[in-house]
């Protein structure tokens, strides 16, 4: 028995407070998870890794496990063959995620399904032996079908206990047993009988009737049984109302089961524009009803919301992490993500410490995958974002005035083409193909007033940057731009991107070279204890023109996908630059988005003494390889983890992504890293494609040559008679003053919406 003269002394005392420390810091941990009961949220992998190999294939269940490791629960969609064999697939139609037409031609019937008419294969028209010769295929059109030629046979759900790799519990979802009760089918005796050879953790249904004729036959602390919430507007059959005043009496839906399953937007609603909307309090509701809540509808590469930034690992913590409450488990067609999120990324705080020291985040153009590019508030963005370098590509105006802009061509990305200036467009081969309206062909008094456009390099495939914000924020001078970086303690330095340099000096009489320079210097970077100044390019003359002039410390970018580096171009790069920037696709080999294989080019830079910088990481998941998941953090993780490879920074139009990453409490554990952030091994995924579905063989990328990197000196400065701005009344250049230059001038209609369109 405790007696409490035991802590008569101090010792005992103070022993007694530790203990108290101790058991309160334990109790703290235990509930710092808002779910039902204070655990950690579970993930299922619906139809194993769907994400990736055709739904409720072996291999999707088998890449669940290995990815996300023995933690993780699959989920089986249970449909009924003719002679009661349950099996899993995602569709009661087998037409949309098997090649049963090809089995069966001609076969199809019509049938209702919750009183709508629908045409296709059926699963009770055929026996599990009839379905054997039936393969599946990957039933979302926008992910690679390159897996289809393996061959998956249709998996019964018995077969789940032969797989590879075992997860830690099945969950089986019963979507249909009031339509295979119409035609003599029972999913209760199956499940029933199913339950006596495989303990199933989970059981879900959208239907009541099903899951109370169930419910006293199983033990809730061995099998959970779950409603599913299905569309607001749907009906219920069993009890004809919708599933929206489901919604309302959760205590009913208690008597019967310990959880329900929701799509997101249940919980995290959006507006018509795609932006969300405040909480809802389902899951505070649910909880006090004593319901778990999961989450259902996760995906990789279907955009739910603008404010996550095409970043799906955001989204998870959106509803696992956001100190009002957590979901109990997410169903999920990437569960490698969800994984990251619970383990590695949830519940750091706004000031986590980085664990990663040693890599530079440095911006492309600020954070202009949320603003339009180097406007303030995309320079703002990026320093909140915890970018170490802020990056300012100069351009330089008719006045001399240099600013910074992603190119050269204000039509990329400002609305200049809507504008009045648009009478400047013209073409200069030098330069871009394509027609463009010039930076130094306005004056800064004239360019500052442009109203800038958010860039949309994925536009092709409907992805969209952040509407909301498309047009707004403000070009900068380079003036500016340094007062700004010389303000924050948190930046490590700046990089300054310069090009066209010997097309401005000899066609436009600019000197972009000493205007850097001298902006530098006024700005004080040339002073002892500045932040580190990185000068950028493409062009080793104005590397070496720096170097004759400055001590900062020079960048060589190459703008070839390149398999390597020859000795000779190595050593010239050494005379002019400390640092090389390289393309994603020149550190791994690409063949139809899956990774082939590691490249030389980094391991002889490395050798060379160089540091690597490597361009460009997006969120948007059409960036990515395959391998990577379609999530932006597998990406970084295996580029920064990858066996033999040192790369010393990235560049990135998302660097909040990037500065979360080297936070996250799964860095620098070694051997006690979890599966889930194990580096993807280049060529895994490629390897498992059947000769008859492989894409066509990519020739080995080429070295970098001398060659292609020794360029001719930067010419003198033309000495050019001054011109008038635009705006107050002069013409644009005429062609006798661009020697060389084909330039061609668009006056009509016509033209300035052709340039209009450029922006869309």
């Amino acid at each position: 028995m405790w007696n409490p003269r035991a802590l008569s002394s101090p010792l005992a005392v103070l022993l007694f407070l530790l203990l108290h420390c101790l058991l309160a810091t334990v109790s703290a941990q235990r509930s710092a998870w808002k779910t039902l009961h204070g655990g950690a949220p579970l993930v299922v992998a619906r139809g194993g890794f769907s994400g990736m190999f055709p739904d409720s294939s072996d291999s999707a269940y088998n890449l669940a496990v290995i990815t996300c490791g023995p933690d993780v629960y699959v989920w089986c969609d249970v449909q009924l063959t003719k002679d009661g064999v349950g099996i899993c697939q995602p569709d009661i139609n087998l037409l949309n995620s098997t090649y049963i037409a090809f089995a069966y031609p001609n076969k199809t019937t019509s049938y209702l399904v919750n009183g709508v008419p629908t045409t296709g294969y059926f699963s009770l028209d055929y026996t599990f032996k009839q379905l054997s010769s039936v393969v599946l295929t990957q039933g979302v059109y926008s992910r690679t079908n390159r897996f289809d030629g393996i061959n998956f046979p249709i998996l019964s759900v018995d077969g789940l206990l032969t797989t590879r790799q075992k997860p830690k519990g099945i969950w089986l979802n019963i979507q249909h047993d009031a339509f295979y009760a119409q035609h003599n089918l029972s999913m209760r005796s199956f499940v029933l009988s199913a339950s006596k050879r495989i303990v199933f953790s989970h059981i879900s249904s959208p239907e009541v009737n099903f899951l109370r004729g169930i419910s006293s036959r199983f033990n809730q602390n061995t099998t959970k049984l779950v409603f599913r919430f299905m569309a607001k507007e749907d009906v219920e059959p069993s009890t004809n109302q919708t599933y929206e005043s489901l919604l309302s009496n959760l205590t009913f839906i208690k008597t019967f089961a310990s959880g329900i399953l929701v799509p997101r937007g249940y919980i995290w609603p959006v507006d018509s524009n795609l932006y969300l909307l405040p909480h809802t309090s389902l899951v505070s509701d649910a909880h006090k009803a004593g319901l778990e809540v999961f989450g259902s509808d996760f995906v990789n590469d279907v955009p739910s919301s603008f404010n996550y930034s095409y970043d799906p690992l955001a989204e998870y913590l959106k509803f696992i992490d956001n100190g009002d409450f957590s979901v109990d488990g997410v169903l999920s067609d990437f569960p490698v993500t969800p994984f990251e999120a619970i383990g590695c990324f949830s519940q750091l705080g706004t000031n986590a410490t980085k664990q990663d020291n040693k890599t530079l985040i440095i911006s492309k153009y600020g954070s202009s995958g949320y603003y339009p590019a180097c406007t303030d508030l995309a320079y703002t963005k990026a320093i909140e974002d915890g970018v170490d370098v802020l990056d300012c590509p100069v351009q330089i105006s008719k006045d001399g005035t240099p600013f910074c802009l992603n190119s050269i061509d204000l039509i990329e990305s400002t609305t200049v083409a809507q504008s009045s200036y648009s009478k400047y467009a013209m073409t200069i081969p030098q330069i871009k193909s394509g027609s463009g309206i010039f930076a130094f062909n306005l004056t800064w008094s004239d360019i500052k007033t442009l109203t800038p456009s958010i860039l949309n390099p994925f536009a092709k495939y409907r992805l969209f940057r952040n509407p909301k914000s498309k047009t707004s924020g403000n070009l900068v001078a380079l003036s500016d731009f340094l007062s700004l970086t010389n303000s924050q303690p948190s930046l490590s330095g700046v990089s300054i991107a310069v090009e066209n340099a010997a097309y401005l000096a000899e066609k436009q009489g600019l000197n972009v070279v000493d205007a850097v320079i001298s902006a530098l210097s006024e700005a004080g970077y040339d002073k002892p204890g500045s932040q580190k100044v990185y000068i950028q390019s493409t062009d080793s003359s104005v590397l070496l023109k720096f170097k004759e002039k400055t001590s900062y410390e020079l960048v060589y970018k190459i703008d070839e996908t390149v398999g390597d580096a020859a000795n000779a171009a190595v050593e010239d790069i050494k005379k002019f630059a400390s640092a090389v920037i390289v393309n994603k696709n020149s550190v791994f080999s690409y063949n139809d988005q899956f990774l082939t294989g590691t490249t030389k080019t980094v391991p002889t830079l490395n050798a060379a003494n160089l540091s690597v910088f490597v361009e460009l990481f997006s969120n948007e998941f059409v960036s990515q390889a395959w391998d990577f998941f379609s999530d932006a953090t597998v990406e970084i993780n295996s580029y920064l983890n990858a066996d033999g490879l040192k790369i010393d920074g990235i560049i990135t139009d998302y660097p909040e992504t990037a500065d979360r990453y080297r936070r996250n409490k799964c860095l620098n554990l070694g051997d006690k890293r979890p599966t889930y952030m194990d580096p993807v091994q280049p060529g895994g995924l490629f390897s498992l494609i059947t000769p008859e579905f492989l894409p066509p063989a990519q020739a080995p990328l080429a070295p970098l040559t001398e060659a292609e990197v020794a360029e001719p000196p930067l010419p003198p400065v033309a000495k050019l008679a001054p011109a008038a701005s635009p705006s107050s009344g002069t013409t644009a250049p005429t062609r006798n003053a661009q020697p060389r230059v084909a330039v061609c001038f668009f006056f009509s209609s016509l033209a300035v919406f052709i340039a209009s369109l450029l922006l869309l």
